[in-house]
């Protein structure tokens, strides 16, 4: 009897060990191969909204369909802080240089893609001086996350999310081409 138990149990361990944790390690390295491409075109898309200062529904849509491609879906969080210059004028006869303060104020995901898609030339020019900021994660669950759950018994869907974020100020004022 001591040794079928032990033969079931030497089985069991072993099935864990050929089959488990090789799926665990894949998946895994799934998920840090979903999370390069995440980031690498979030950072490309930012730059290029930074050198042309100009956002256009087929950047966006070719943006989109990069991070499809991963096998994974993802929340895009888009965030533009647009430069509002208040400029004053100095009334002292020593310099008559501009004073007041450059207020930002902020359009979110969808204000800004309501603004595409409205727009005749399908795009959302930028001037020098404005903020871009891209970030996303993924919103289901990947097997990797499934199986960390499963055998470390974390709780919640916490436990590894992919993610890339990218932000920098507009470098050119967006023209049309």
């Amino acid at each position: 009897m001591g040794d079928t138990l032990i033969t079931i149990v030497a089985i069991f361990l072993a099935a864990i060990l050929m089959f488990v944790f090789p799926l665990m390690t894949i998946s895994e390295r799934n998920d840090d191969i979903a999370q390069m491409a995440a980031q690498t075109a979030t950072v490309e898309f930012v730059d290029d909204i930074r050198q042309t200062g100009r956002i256009t529904q087929d950047k966006y849509d070719s943006y989109v369909q990069t991070l499809a491609a991963t096998g994974n879906s993802y929340d895009v969080e888009l965030e533009v802080r647009v430069l509002d210059e208040n400029p004053g004028k100095k009334t002292s006869l020593t310099s008559t240089d501009k004073i007041g303060e450059n207020i930002y104020y902020s359009e979110y995901t969808s204000q800004i893609i309501d603004k595409i898609n409205s727009s005749s030339t399908k795009s959302m020019k930028l001037k020098e001086g404005d903020f871009i900021n891209v970030s996303v994660k993924n919103t289901n669950t990947t097997i990797g996350q499934m199986l960390k759950n499963f055998f470390y018994s974390i709780s919640g869907n916490d436990t590894y999310k992919i993610e890339a974020s990218h932000s920098g100020v507009v470098m050119t004022n967006g023209s049309e081409r």
